[in-house]
């Protein structure tokens, strides 16, 4: 060592200890078990400029909390700040929530309840008939009655082009004024509303909505939909939760009821994530992961007495489904169809459901079936109703779906009456390490080359 290295070393030797406080950072690396350096600790002094942005928490309640009400229009207004400072967190205290339109999320908005003692509840809904055609580019609308209707509101427009088909032309909107009969609202018409196709105004409407937002949490809180006073919505339309083209959404710990209609519903929407979340006796679909959506993620979710308990829609892709409970929906537990593809299936039970477990529905080619899929470890049993119940029933032109290690089981007499049905035109469908208990018919293949 060189003369002038070892009077430095000296030097460091005698300097005294300097006690660095422990910032954020260096809490974070003490937690991780990583050791800083000493020039790191350095550049955490006292004077270290402060570049970590905490977003702001609001509390909505009915007698208590920064902002104070039992309407929509409370937590409408909390989100609303909280988006014009970037987003955050907004708590809502106990207590039920009429509300009278949807609340709309905003990017980077927390949604969270007070669990089941935070329930947000539709208010009963009322449906009228136009009482003149409205044209595509109007910002209001004639209407038999408007009893019902409120400023502020949500109203909900439909008109039937094709009397045969079930498609609507739908406008979601807000009431901004009635004068006598016409109802005013916050955006061009946009379609024909005409009164030969049975158009109507109604105060249909999701509980929580939103359009083109990114980056929201919605967690601890119940969904009321009301069901038997509000007019039924088709979940292409809206939903207890109805969503478009949004991303990189979580919902955890979040019960959606009672709505006429899906429970929950997202279209063209990635990464939408569900953790202990529920979907109880909803009109339609318990959870519909919609046209395009991918990489949808269900864990440890229960979809119970809806019409079906999780329906892949069009084009879902890289979907996963682990731990969940689908039990007594009225017609099939999981339906998957036209390129819903690569979706795993894992560790489920499903059960007690009306006609079949899982359905893989039959589609007009091999290209829109929903090939490529896998189902494992589940429990398939006692599906079934009036019909022959069937635990899983691959239908159409479909290739590339395994079946392992499922126990198929029909503990409830004769309802489960076929564990396995492969359709006629289906190929490489891989069956591996199943167990089957009480099924009258365990595999029921109808490929004419098939061999076990």
């Amino acid at each position: 060592m060189c003369k002038d290295s070892v009077k430095k070393y000296i030097l460091l030797l005698l300097v005294p200890a300097v006690i660095i406080p422990i910032t954020d950072n260096a809490a974070a690396a003490v937690k991780t078990g990583r050791q800083k350096s000493t020039a790191e600790q350095v550049l955490t002094s006292p004077n270290r400029p402060i570049r970590n942005r905490r977003k702001p928490t609001l509390t909505v309640g009915q007698r208590q909390g920064d902002l104070q009400g039992n309407s929509d229009k409370v937590i409408q207004a909390a989100i609303e700040y909280l988006n014009r400072t970037g987003g955050g967190t907004l708590h809502i205290l106990p207590g039920v929530y009429e509300l009278h339109n949807a609340v709309y999320l905003r990017p980077d908005i927390t949604l969270q309840g007070s669990g089941e003692k935070t329930v947000l509840k539709k208010a009963a809904g009322v449906v009228t008939a136009l009482a003149q055609d409205s044209d595509w580019f109007e910002y209001g609308i004639c209407v038999n009655d408007t009893k019902g209707f409120v400023v502020g509101g949500g109203i909900m427009l439909r008109a039937k082009p094709d009397p045969d088909n079930w498609r609507y032309d739908v406008l979601r909107a807000t009431v901004t004024a009635i004068e006598k009969n016409t109802i005013f609202i916050d955006r061009l018409t946009e379609k024909n509303f005409w009164m030969n196709k049975s158009a109507t105004a109604a105060t249909i409407f999701p509980l929580v909505t939103a359009e083109n937002v990114d980056d929201v949490i919605i967690k601890n809180i119940v969904l009321d939909g009301n069901r038997n006073n509000n007019e039924h919505i088709n979940g292409n339309y809206s939903a207890g939760v109805f969503i478009q083209h949004c991303n990189n959404w979580t919902f955890d710990n979040v019960t959606c009821r009672n709505y006429n209609g899906d429970g929950f519903s997202f279209q063209v929407c990635d990464d939408i994530r569900f953790e202990n979340s529920r979907a109880i006796e909803n009109t339609d679909l318990g959870f519909h992961p919609g046209s395009g959506s991918q990489r949808p993620v269900f864990k440890n979710c229960i979809s119970k007495g809806n019409s079906q308990g999780i329906y892949f829609c069009w084009g879902v892709c890289d979907g996963f489904v682990q731990n969940c409970f689908l039990s007594e929906n009225k017609k099939y537990g999981i339906s998957l169809g036209y390129r819903d593809t690569d979706n795993a299936i894992k560790d489920c039970r499903i059960e007690r459901n009306g006609n079949i477990g899982i359905l893989f529905r039959a589609e007009r080619s091999r290209f829109r079936s929903a090939g490529y899929n896998r189902i494992e470890n589940c429990l398939i049993r006692d599906n079934g109703g009036d019909k022959e119940g069937i635990g899983i029933d691959i239908q159409g032109k479909i290739g590339n779906i395994t079946v392992t290690g499922t126990k198929f089981e029909n503990t409830a007499g004769t309802k489960q009456q076929t564990a396995i049905r492969i359709s006629k035109n289906s190929e490489q469908i891989v069956l591996r390490d199943n167990t089957f208990k009480n099924c009258p018919v365990d595999i029921e293949d109808l490929r004419t080359h098939w061999r076990p």
